[in-house]
């Protein structure tokens, strides 16, 4: 039987014992309404307020400003919806770049068909937005920035520092712009700081994390006013109507908790794995080419890397991975089934032979150097013969 090997965890991770545990007790034991004034829902509500320690400690922030929500998703939708229409009447300019997820484009394309302004900022070749072009963007009426911290297909990290300082320096008095970022794929592998970036809104998603599919969280920075998206019973302070899913809340916990006392020990064993990856193929495979900054750049996240293969189809590569017991992806999942072209590698400025090559390896820290190994091997047999063949 093949090893499975599994390098597709920008997609989704598999959830840690520890979350699976905490998550059969809320099914089994703790299922009562954290509304219900009885013990059952007293239980719940522990659970669910347990879990807001819990990632209000991985941002540093506090529990009243943290949101649960269904994933990364609606907690953009949220964000960047919410902030547009309660500040509405201060401007309708957005700044956002052309990386984003599509759960943050998406959004900006329907609030353009509604009135608003929307500026996309481009990257350079590494995929990495330039600061002053966030500061020639800025205008009196800019009202929202949303830009993410790792970008998902290349994992090219952005500078949040350098436009924290310009962001900082711009604000009115009215505290505009207010600033969204979607860490989505940076939560676990990097540093959260809201609060000391002057961040009003940071979306994260469990199950990149170790943690359950189908919940999330935003952080909502005290002071900063969203319109509700969901009405409902006044769950979540307010903010988001509906009964709290308290099975995935207490995953969510448990896996934040979990990776707050590793992240650096697993930051490191992800860029060991990252750099032994992208230089084995590079040295070995002709016509491949990095599609990101290089490992060890301070651009770099430790987790993703994404390489073209010049002259094949990502696709067929992948399903002949998959044959040899090896796990990744042609993209983000929430587009690689979908025929059209790679926004983010576009951007990039690849060519069109170059983004159908690409593939895309992610890390988690329960990969190891010897899977590495295995990858690149199975690699060079596969290119080899597939390039035979044209």
């Amino acid at each position: 039987m093949k090893q499975l090997i599994y390098l597709d965890n920008s997609a989704t991770t598999k959830p840690s014992p520890g979350v699976v545990k905490a998550m059969i007790e809320c099914l089994t034991n703790i299922y009562g309404n954290p509304s219900s004034v009885h013990r059952l829902g007293v239980e719940a509500e522990k659970a669910v307020n347990t879990a807001r320690e819990q990632v209000a400690r991985i941002l540093k922030a506090g529990t009243k400003e943290i949101i649960f929500t269904s994933g990364g998703t609606e907690a953009n939708n949220l964000a960047i919806k919410g902030a547009a229409y309660s500040y509405a009447n201060r401007g309708k300019h957005i700044i956002t770049t052309q990386i984003e997820h599509p759960a943050v484009l998406k959004v900006c394309g329907q609030l353009e068909l509604e009135g608003f302004e929307v500026t996309y900022l481009p990257v350079n070749n590494e995929g990495v937005l330039l600061p002053e072009d966030l500061h020639r963007a800025l205008r009196e009426d800019t009202i929202l920035i949303s830009t993410m911290y790792v970008n998902n297909e290349t994992g090219s990290i952005q500078p949040l520092e350098e436009l924290s300082s310009i962001i900082k320096t711009v604000r009115n008095n009215n505290k505009l712009p207010i600033w969204h970022v979607d860490a989505v794929q940076a939560l676990g592998k990097l540093p959260l700081n809201p609060e000391k970036l002057g961040v009003n809104l940071m979306s994260l998603s469990a199950h990149k994390a170790h943690g359950p599919k189908g919940i999330g969280a935003l952080y909502l920075s005290a002071g900063t006013r969203l319109k509700i998206q969901i009405d409902g019973g006044g769950q979540e302070f307010g903010l988001r109507g509906g009964t709290e899913n308290v099975p995935a809340i207490a995953g969510f916990g448990v896996a934040v908790a979990e990776l707050e006392d590793s992240l650096n020990k697993n930051n490191e064993q992800m860029a060991e794995m990252k750099k032994m990856l992208v230089e084995g193929i590079l040295d070995s495979i002709p016509r491949c080419r990095l599609n990101g900054p290089m490992p060890g750049s301070k651009y770099s996240a430790p987790h993703i890397a994404n390489i073209s293969f010049i002259g094949l189809r990502g696709e067929v590569l992948l399903h002949a991975l998959e044959g040899e017991g090896i796990f990744v992806s042609t993209g983000s999942a929430c587009s690689s089934r979908k025929k059209s072209d790679n926004g983010v590698l576009r951007a990039m400025g690849l060519s069109d032979v170059e983004q159908e090559g690409a593939i895309r390896f992610s890390f988690c820290a329960h990969n190891t150097p010897e899977q590495v190994g295995v990858v690149i091997d199975k690699l060079k047999e596969i290119v080899k013969e597939l390039r035979s063949f044209g």
